[in-house]
């Protein structure tokens, strides 16, 4: 995954326009046999001088996320008057609804309280290339306020090359890169933590040593309400789908993380269970307009129902074609060019 690739917005709900910083982590749990939540909304950049991160972090947005959704904005500094999508929209990861479900293809960790009818939502930055943060289930082990942080020796190799020298420990303050809470998870020697960070810029990446990274305010909230013991599943979905109650069907396409330098994530083929290319070539689905929202990889959901009546308040194939002329879209001969067939 490179985040600041130049990435094509795509989305299938009505447009809530204003500036009004909306509650974007907490949503109402759906029934089981649902996983659409949120709502996607629009944002008018004021001349404030303030970068895409710190619109991003008022939203409680990853900063890929918000690239995927706002292809060609200047991540420094997005032109003032212009209208952004703020991607609050999502599917839920398929997979069992407890703890935590950190989804690394899409940069986003769902905390599912025990007994409360509801699921809460936070950007991660994730282990960058070569120090991948491992698919995993899980739990935590200890919570850790104020950690210090002693760095292994890879790491302390890592930093080396570019000249840097760390100490044998950092302690436990401000300039802690682990921030100033931490959740230690039972995999292996403990070696891999949820942690906060000192800096400002980096969530919804992969800049990690493999760790998962909150912003401050968000693990200070998921840390106070997380009880030790909880259940942690670490799952790689780059791409998610769902028939909802309504017939509706949708599709999320993510890019998938990248393996190596060379690899394009917005061209990477993406593997598919057999469940995924049932739904993709079912005679309900679209089978033609799921190939572009592969290709795309917009990171919010798309509505793909065969033959669905298309007006003012769906913006389907119509948004398609108007923005190809900032990303041109490929029409595949078939969907093979943008997945890989796999069973799970």
């Amino acid at each position: 995954m490179k985040p600041l690739l130049p990435l094509a917005a795509l989305f299938a709900l009505t447009l809530i326009v204003g500036t009004h910083i909306a509650s974007a982590t907490e949503y109402p749990l759906p029934p089981e046999n649902s996983r659409l939540i949120g709502e996607n909304s629009t944002y008018v950049v004021p001349a404030d001088n303030r970068s895409l991160e710190q619109i991003a972090a008022d939203y409680k947005i990853g900063l890929l996320g918000m690239l995927e959704a706002n292809p060609g904005t200047d991540p420094w500094l997005p032109k003032a008057g212009s209208q952004l999508t703020i991607p609050t929209q999502m599917l839920l990861p398929d997979t069992k609804r407890e703890g935590i479900v950190i989804n690394l293809a899409e940069l986003r960790l769902y905390y599912y309280p025990r007994g409360e009818n509801k699921v809460i939502v936070y950007p991660i930055g994730i282990g960058q290339l070569g120090a991948n943060t491992p698919t995993m289930v899980t739990s935590i082990s200890q919570k850790i306020p104020n950690p210090s942080w002693t760095p292994t020796e890879n790491i302390r190799k890592r930093y080396a090359k570019q000249g840097i020298t760390l100490p044998g420990t950092v302690p436990a303050g401000p300039n802690n890169p682990m921030g100033l809470f931490a959740l230690r998870l039972a995999r292996g020697t403990g070696q891999y933590l949820i942690h906060g960070t000192n800096a400002d810029f980096g969530i919804g990446m992969r800049v990690s040593s493999g760790c998962i990274r909150l912003r401050p305010v968000d693990i200070e909230a998921l840390f106070n309400n997380v009880p030790n013991g909880t259940r942690v599943q670490v799952i790689n979905q780059p791409l998610k789908y769902a028939t909802e109650p309504d017939g509706k069907r949708y599709i999320e396409v993510h890019q998938p993380l990248s393996h190596s330098e060379s690899d394009d994530p917005q061209t990477m083929a993406i593997a598919l269970s057999k469940s995924a290319s049932g739904f993709i070539h079912s005679q309900h689905s679209d089978t033609p307009l799921i190939g572009k929202a592969i290709e795309r990889r917009s990171g919010m959901p798309v509505l793909v129902n065969r033959g669905e009546q298309v007006d003012e308040h769906t913006p389907l194939p119509e948004i398609i074609q108007q923005q190809g002329a900032v990303t041109p879209i490929r029409q595949p001969a078939t969907i093979s060019q943008a997945v890989s067939e796999s069973v799970p």
